[in-house]
């Protein structure tokens, strides 16, 4: 692979010409259309000679293991360690974004490492890793990058996680997620109007991404919401939340309330409060889902896993700490009856620990 300051253009696909010379990217429902030059919204797309370029195929931002809690996901193989990465650009213009440093980059000196697919996958094949993730921003704007290490990690015998805004079309989305062993979706909230004005986008193409995952593949998949106070965190709101995922993708699907902490353009917005996760949790689970949690605060109880049928715990945990584990083949050891996710007999060791690493 060449050097990181004269990278090969890599030729991207999901474009088409148009007839006044411009080209239309057709990855995401922006469908941006770009003269020679151009940059696409998500700014790693560009026309290049009237083709469609992503500038930043095997570049990174750098390299970390981390605790596959901390996507998060909860039924995916509990207490591993996953191989995560990002790149730089988002498809998303999020007021509130925790990864501003990375997802609104635009200058590409800040990208650390260049690694091809095979190199990725051998290096978490190497370090013992059950699973890559593309996190950090989200992998649909280098979809072709994380197509391509999915597929060599899959002849690793590497899992693959994508954590996502799901704001894809339906011509992508397919070969996007066919080679994804599991997807965390953020869900940011369940009105068009908060998408429009805090992240500059639509709500029906995540949730027709949410639907198509969870009833149309193998793939597992978690959601997360981010309560931020004011904007999304009302009992009603919340409310509407649930009842959509409950009837529109069932009551299995593992829902995460996160806590907003100030970031970005929305500084003057209070932290969210415990006791508005531990609401919203106790409304989702009354609105019939059976496996909720709250993230970013400490909340061992909100935190564990419940058996659906019998309520006892089935996995103990403490921020990404695994205690107590009550899975056998799949199943609740007290009912026996079967915890929807993907589990072994015994947890991952891998703990709270977050180790970057370089690939060579």
């Amino acid at each position: 692979m060449t050097s990181s300051s004269t990278p090969a253009p890599y030729v991207a696909r999901y474009w088409r010409g148009l007839d006044d010379g411009r080209i239309e990217c057709r990855l995401c429902p922006r469908h941006c259309r770009l003269g020679d030059g151009q940059r696409a919204f998500c700014f790693v797309r560009q026309n290049q000679g009237g083709q469609l370029v992503l500038t930043t195929y095997g570049r990174s931002s750098g390299f970390c293991i981390d605790p596959i809690e901390k996507k998060p996901l909860n039924h995916f193989y509990p207490g591993t360690s996953v191989l995560s990465f990002g790149t730089a650009g988002c498809n998303l213009g999020c007021k509130f974004c925790q990864n501003h440093d990375i997802s609104k980059a635009r200058e590409f000196d800040r990208l650390q490492s260049d690694a091809g697919p095979r190199a990725i996958a051998d290096a978490a094949a190497a370090r013992g890793c059950r699973s890559v993730a593309f996190t950090y921003n989200d992998p649909v704007i280098f979809a072709e990058y994380a197509i391509d290490t999915a597929h060599a990690c899959r002849e690793r015998g590497v899992a693959s996680v994508a954590v996502t805004a799901g704001y894809i079309t339906e011509l992508a989305r397919a070969e996007f997620f066919a080679p994804m062993d599991a997807v965390n979706v953020d869900l940011k909230a369940l009105t068009d109007d908060f998408y429009y004005k805090l992240t500059y986008a639509r709500l029906q193409p995540v949730l027709d991404t949410i639907e198509y995952l969870a009833t149309e593949t193998d793939v597992w998949v978690e959601l997360t919401t981010l309560l931020i106070p004011g904007h999304n965190d009302s009992e009603a709101e919340v409310a509407n939340l649930c009842r959509w995922i409950y009837d529109r993708v069932g009551p299995d699907v593992p829902l995460h309330f996160s806590a907003f902490h100030p970031d970005f353009k929305m500084r003057d917005v209070a932290r969210t409060p415990a006791q508005t996760l531990s609401r919203a949790r106790r409304q989702a689970l009354e609105t019939g889902l059976r496996y909720v949690y709250t993230g970013n605060v400490s909340d061992p109880a909100g935190q564990s896993t419940y058996c659906g049928a019998c309520s006892a715990r089935v996995i103990e945990r403490d921020w990404y700490r695994i205690g107590e584990f009550g899975v056998v083949r799949g199943a609740c050891s007290s009912c026996g009856a079967p915890l929807p996710g993907r589990f072994d007999d015994a947890p991952g060791g891998w703990g709270q620990r977050r180790l970057p690493i370089a690939i060579d």
